[in-house]
């Protein structure tokens, strides 16, 4: 890890549009370090603020510039710079790329088409359903899976990818060592394990609120489709779709009852002429649009239901229902209808949202 380099990108205040300038001004970015406040004149596109930053990030001695890239080394955490070859070049393409990236695991290939699945933390057991099995049937096909990490539809996102042992990658809006929620800890090691989880902000920065409107330009510029899952009216979610349609990517959304505040969001962007998704099979024939020759795709796992199993899936919906109810529907006596179930959970085709309560985690069987 270039010290310099590790240097400016560690200055967060400053856009990165504006680090690579830096760069391009002083290919020797020491001189860049030693640069007295008199000399900042030379820099017109910066702000008196972020000269402000820059000066007092000249401060930082090297000790201790040296004692933070050893941690980074210690915690597998890479650097990737806007010249290097690692850096992903969908990103060069957008606005504001970020000079650098902080990286555990890995980043998104080149060659491998990749979705943003994103929506609200609060998500209802639908939009939860729907995720997770998105997640699970593109990474079937062969796509990266990129989303926030965050609580609700990206969780569940990133986890029907998982489950198809497909790649997913994480973008934080806090430093690349900062687990945001701290209840995801497990989800985020998954990631490193089976993707990457990355940032461009520098190890130890905390979740500020105004980090993520940022953060999702990323998400959204690693991806070649965005789908939209659920989404009030106002969300963060409809500032990713923005950033994808300023970055010419196609956006599609899911869509749900008009009296449904989560549905608000989605069903705006409808209306606004973004596509409309119907079923996780239709939207992967869509996704054809997007293949690459070349890119892989993974075996597709076929798991088949006996007899038994297809009448008490079918009687499970995307809304949460109780025991008694599957019970009363399907004749079911208590002793056979639990084997049954705990069959379908460790399939994947049902999961219990909370104590005997169910719901599909697939979209089709």
């Amino acid at each position: 890890m270039r010290k310099c380099e590790y240097w400016l990108a560690g200055i967060w205040a400053i856009p990165g549009k504006k680090k690579i300038q830096l760069q391009a001004m002083f290919p020797d970015l020491e001189e860049l370090r030693r640069l007295k406040p008199g000399q900042m004149s030379r820099i017109p596109f910066l702000t008196e603020r972020e000269k402000e930053k820059l000066q007092k990030a000249q401060g930082v001695p090297e000790r201790e510039l040296e004692r933070q890239m050893s941690e980074c080394k210690e915690k597998n955490i890479s650097l990737a710079l806007w010249g290097d070859k690692a850096y992903p070049a969908r990103l060069k393409e957008i606005y504001n790329p970020p000079y650098g990236l902080f990286y555990r695991g890995g980043l998104p290939e080149e060659g491998r088409p990749s979705i943003a699945i994103v929506g609200a933390r609060g998500c209802s057991s639908y939009g939860k359903a729907v995720a997770e099995s998105v997640g699970r049937h593109v990474a079937q096909a062969g796509m990266a899976v990129i989303s926030g990490l965050a609580a609700g539809i990206d969780g569940f996102g990133h986890r029907g990818a998982l489950q198809a042992g497909g790649q997913t990658y994480g973008v934080l809006g806090c430093g690349i060592d900062v687990c945001y929620p701290a209840s995801h800890k497990k989800l985020y090691e998954a990631l490193v394990e089976q993707g990457g989880v990355l940032s461009e902000y520098p190890p130890h920065t905390r979740p500020y609120a105004m980090l993520f409107p940022q953060r999702n330009r990323l998400i959204s510029g690693l991806a070649d489709v965005v789908l939209v899952v659920e989404a009030r009216e106002k969300s963060g979610s409809l500032i990713t779709a923005d950033f994808a349609l300023e970055q010419g990517k196609e956006v599609y959304a899911v869509p749900g009852r008009v009296s449904d505040p989560l549905s608000a969001g989605t069903n705006r962007l409808i209306r606004q002429g973004a596509g409309i998704f119907l079923s996780a099979e239709d939207f992967q024939k869509e996704m054809g649009l997007f293949r690459r020759e070349g890119w892989p795709a993974m075996e597709k796992q076929k798991i088949s239901l006996e007899k038994m199993e297809r009448l008490v899936y079918s009687d499970v919906g995307f809304d949460a229902k109780n025991l008694d109810e599957i019970m009363d529907q399907t004749g079911l006596a208590l002793g056979e209808l639990l084997p049954i179930l705990a069959s379908l959970m460790e399939k994947g085709y049902v999961s219990e949202v909370y104590k005997n309560y169910y719901v599909r985690a697939e979209m089709t069987v």
